[in-house]
C-alpha cells in the first residue's frame, strides 16, 4: 500500500494514503490486521481521507510502517470486513433497536415473552451482585437488581420488563451523553518535518529529522516552519510566533535571540543553533500539559449517581422495616418498586442531551455535561486577545500627514511600495488604498527591503521610506518634530505605527489595529449580567496594545507578554484559590490552558488543537454565543433540581400509598413509571426561550 508520513509523535503515527485506497469496510480490515502486530495499541482508519492512526508501544515504528507498506488490497479486498463494523453508531440506532425489541416481544407468547424478560433482566442481576461485592454496600446497581429480582420472584414479569427497559433506555441516554472520545491532542501539535537542511563543514546537507544534533546549524528560509528550539546563528528575518505567544504581528529575530519549533519564518533567512528538539521544544511540553490536564478532568464524578447512590441504603431500609412491621411482604416490595434513583438517573442525562441539542442548533457544540455544571457555577471568565476579543486581521485605523502631504498621498505611496511584500501590515494598507479607491502607478525605482525593518526606494527623485520607528528614525536619521512626536506617542498608545518618510522628512504616519471583533464589548456586559463577577484577559501581545484592548470592553484585569505554560499557570492559580473558572481561546498556544480551566472555550476558526481540547467550540464564531452557553448551564442545572424535586415529592406520595395498602405494588409500579415518563419528558423541553433575539451589536457598541 502507497503510504506517506503525515504526522509523528512518539507513540504516534497518522499515515495518509492515496484517496480510494480503502472502503470503508477494507478500513477496519486494515485496522484489525495492523492491530495484530506487536507493539500496536489501536488503529483508526478513515476511509474517506485515506487517514491511518495508528497507536503503539515499544520500538516497533519500522516494522509497523514495513506492515503497512506490505497490505496489498488484493489480500484484504477478499476479507469480508462487514463482521468488524460496529451494528450500532449512533443514539438513534440503539434506541430503534430497544424500542423495537420491547414491541417485538409483546407479540410473543406468554411462557417466551417471560423467558426474554428473565434474559434480558440477567445483567442487570449480575450487574447489582458484582457491585455488592466489590464495593461491600449499596448502590444504585444493587437496588435495580433487587427491584427487578423481586419483582420476578413474585411472578410479577410485566414490572420487571419495564423496569429493565427503562434502565437500559437510561444507560444509552448517559452513554451517548458522555461519549466524547478525542483523538490524540499531541497529534496535532506534530511538525510534520521528516527532513531538514543543516550546514555542515561549510555546506548545506539534507538529513533526516531523527539524525539532527543538538548543536547542529538548521538553515530555515521564508515560509519555513522552524523544526527546532534553538539560538540564531545567523540571519535576520520577521518570525510569526502566533502559536507559541498569540501575537499578532511576526517579530525580529536577529543573532543571539532564541526562537522555537512550531514558528513560521514569514520573510528572510535564519541559521540556528538547535538548544533542543523532538520532546525536549516547547511546543512538544504543551502536548505534555494537555494530556496531564485531561486526565485530572477525567477523576470528576457524575454527582446524580453520587445522589442516587446515597438514597438506596434509605429504600433497603425502607423495605425492610415495613416487612418487620407489617409482615407483608407486598408491602414492603413496593419500597423496591417505587424507587428515586431510576427517575434521578434518567432526569440528568436527558437535561443534559435537551441542553446539547438546544446548544447545537445555536451554534454551540458542547462536549458533555460536566461541562454544563461548571458553566452555571464558574465566577471568572479568562479570556485570550488575538484572535479572540480581536478578529487577528490588522487594518488601517488612521492616517496622519505632516510636511505639506496629504491623507490621500500618504496612503497612495504607502500602498505603492508596500504591495511588494505579502505580509500582513503591507495587505492591510493595499486594501485600504482599494477600499478608498486609490490607483497608485509604479513610479518609483527598484525596491530595497530591510527585513524587520522597512522599504527604502526612490519617488520622483527623492529617497522614500517606509517601515518601523527604528528604521526611519534610527538607522535612516530622519528627524520627528516636537508636535509629531505628541501625537506618535498619543497613537502609539492604541495602535501599531508605521512611518512614512520622503526625502529626508516625515511624511506621514499610518496607525495599525487589529479590530476587536464587534460582540465583545456586549459580551463582557452580559456575563456580568449574568453573574459573572471577575474577567480578566491573558495575551502573549505588549502591555500597550493590551490595556487599549482591555479598556474599550471593560477588562479591568489585565496580564501581557505570556508564554503558554504562564497562562497554565494563572489558570491553575484562579482554580487553586476556590473559583470555577472558564477560558476561552482559539490558538494553539492556548490550548494547555484551555485544558487546565473548568471549562474551555473556543471558536470555530480557531487552531484545530483548540477546538480538540476545547470543551466548548463556537461554531458561529460569535462570542456573545458564550452568554447562550451560560444561561444553558444555568437552566439546565435550574431543570434538574426541579426534576429531582418533582421526583421526591411524586415517588414519596406513592410510597406513601402503597406503605399504606391504598394501592397495590403493580399500580404503585405504573404510577412510578409514569411519574418517571413525566420527568423524563419535562428534561426534554427548551432551555432558553425560542423567540429570544440575537443582539443588535452594531446598535449596542454605538450607545
Amino acid at each position: 500500500m502507497e503510504f506517506s508520513i503525515e504526522h509523528e509523535l512518539p507513540g504516534r503515527l497518522r499515515l495518509r494514503c492515496p484517496k480510494g485506497s480503502f472502503t470503508q469496510k477494507e478500513g477496519y480490515v486494515i485496522g484489525a490486521l495492523l492491530e495484530t502486530q506487536p507493539g500496536v495499541v489501536s488503529v483508526a482508519a478513515s476511509h474517506r481521507t485515506g487517514s491511518l492512526l495508528i497507536y503503539y508501544t515499544g520500538d516497533v515504528r519500522f516494522s509497523i510502517l514495513k506492515a503497512v507498506g506490505l497490505l496489498d488490497r488484493t489480500f484484504y479486498g477478499q476479507i469480508d470486513g462487514a463482521d468488524l463494523m460496529p451494528s450500532k453508531a449512533t443514539l438513534g440506532g440503539s434506541m430503534a433497536s430497544l424500542v423495537g425489541g420491547v414491541l417485538g416481544r409483546s407479540l410473543l407468547p406468554r411462557t417466551l415473552r417471560y423467558f426474554f424478560t428473565f434474559f434480558r433482566a440477567l445483567p442487570v442481576l449480575a450487574k447489582g451482585i458484582r457491585s455488592l461485592w466489590r464495593r461491600r454496600g449499596f448502590n444504585v446497581s444493587v437496588l435495580d437488581a433487587s427491584a427487578v429480582g423481586v419483582s420476578m420472584l413474585r411472578g410479577d414479569f410485566r414490572t420487571a420488563a419495564v423496569v429493565t427497559t427503562l434502565l437500559t433506555l437510561g444507560d444509552l441516554l448517559e452513554s451517548w451523553t458522555h461519549k466524547k472520545s478525542k483523538e490524540s491532542l499531541s497529534n496535532s501539535l506534530a511538525l510534520n518535518i521528516d527532513k531538514l537542511w543543516i550546514r555542515k563543514d561549510g555546506e548545506e546537507v539534507l538529513i533526516p529529522l531523527l539524525e539532527l544534533q543538538v548543536g547542529d546549524l538548521v538553515i530555515v528560509r521564508s515560509g519555513g516552519v522552524i523544526p527546532v528550539d534553538g539560538v540564531v546563528h545567523e540571519g535576520e528575518a520577521m518570525v510569526n510566533q502566533a502559536t507559541l505567544t498569540g501575537e499578532s504581528e511576526p517579530v525580529r529575530r536577529t543573532p543571539n535571540l532564541s526562537v522555537y519549533a512550531g514558528t513560521v519564518v514569514e520573510e528572510g533567512e535564519l541559521l540556528i543553533r538547535a538548544a533542543a528538539f523532538d520532546r525536549e521544544t516547547r511546543i512538544h511540553k504543551i502536548a505534555e500539559m494537555i494530556d496531564e490536564s485531561e486526565a485530572l478532568k477525567a477523576d470528576i464524578q457524575n454527582r446524580a449517581e453520587k445522589m442516587a447512590d446515597a438514597i438506596v441504603p434509605y429504600s433497603f431500609l425502607l423495605a425492610g422495616g415495613v416487612y418487620l412491621w407489617t409482615r407483608d411482604a407486598m408491602r414492603a416490595t413496593s419500597a423496591l418498586l417505587v424507587d428515586y434513583s431510576c427517575a434521578i438517573k434518567l432526569a440528568t442525562p436527558l437535561t443534559i442531551l435537551s441542553a446539547m441539542r438546544e446548544g447545537a442548533k445555536r451554534g454551540i457544540l458542547i462536549k458533555g455535561g460536566k461541562f454544563l455544571e461548571s458553566l452555571a457555577t464558574a465566577e471568572t471568565v479568562v479570556f485570550d486577545k488575538t484572535g479572540t476579543l480581536t478578529v487577528s486581521k490588522p487594518k488601517v485605523a488612521e492616517i496622519f500627514a505632516f510636511g505639506g502631504f496629504s491623507r490621500e498621498g500618504v496612503l497612495r505611496t504607502a500602498a505603492c511600495l508596500e504591495e511588494h511584500f505579502p505580509h500582513s501590515i503591507a495587505r492591510a494598507v493595499v486594501k485600504q488604498a482599494e477600499e478608498e479607491n486609490l490607483s497608485h502607478r509604479e513610479e518609483h525605482t527598484a525596491v530595497e527591503y530591510a527585513v524587520a525593518h522597512g522599504i527604502a526606494s526612490r519617488l520622483r527623485g527623492e529617497r522614500v521610506l517606509i517601515g518601523s520607528g527604528h528604521f526611519v528614525f534610527d538607522d535612516e536619521g530622519v528627524p520627528c518634530a516636537v508636535e509629531q512626536r505628541e501625537i506618535i506617542e498619543r497613537q502609539s498608545e492604541r495602535y501599531s505605527m508605521l512611518y512614512l518618510a520622503v526625502g529626508g522628512a516625515l511624511a506621514g504616519i499610518l496607525c495599525i489595529e487589529d479590530p476587536l471583533r464587534e460582540d465583545a464589548l456586549e459580551t463582557m456586559t452580559r456575563l456580568r449580567d449574568e453573574g459573572i463577577s471577575r474577567v480578566v484577559m491573558l495575551t502573549g501581545d505588549n502591555f500597550r496594545a493590551a490595556e487599549s484592548v482591555a479598556g474599550k470592553i471593560g477588562i479591568d484585569e489585565v496580564k501581557s507578554q505570556l508564554l503558554p505554560e504562564d497562562k497554565t499557570e494563572m489558570i491553575r492559580y484562579l482554580k487553586r484559590s476556590g473559583v470555577k473558572v472558564i477560558m476561552v481561546g482559539d490558538g494553539i498556544n492556548d490550548s494547555p490552558a484551555l485544558a487546565a480551566s473548568d471549562v474551555g472555550i473556543t471558536l470555530r476558526d480557531g487552531a484545530d488543537i483548540a477546538q480538540e481540547v476545547a470543551d466548548i467550540v463556537l461554531v458561529k464564531n460569535h462570542l456573545y454565543d458564550i452568554v447562550h452557553a451560560r444561561r444553558l448551564g444555568v437552566g439546565a442545572m435550574e431543570k434538574i433540581r426541579r426534576s429531582y424535586a418533582f421526583i421526591v415529592g411524586a415517588n414519596s406520595l406513592l410510597l406513601a400509598l402503597g406503605l399504606s395498602g391504598s394501592i397495590s405494588p403493580a399500580m404503585s409500579a405504573l404510577l412510578h413509571n409514569l411519574a418517571t415518563l413525566g420527568a423524563s419528558v419535562y428534561s426534554l423541553t427548551p432551555i432558553l426561550e425560542q423567540t429570544r433575539e440575537e443582539p443588535n451589536f452594531r446598535d449596542f457598541c454605538s450607545r
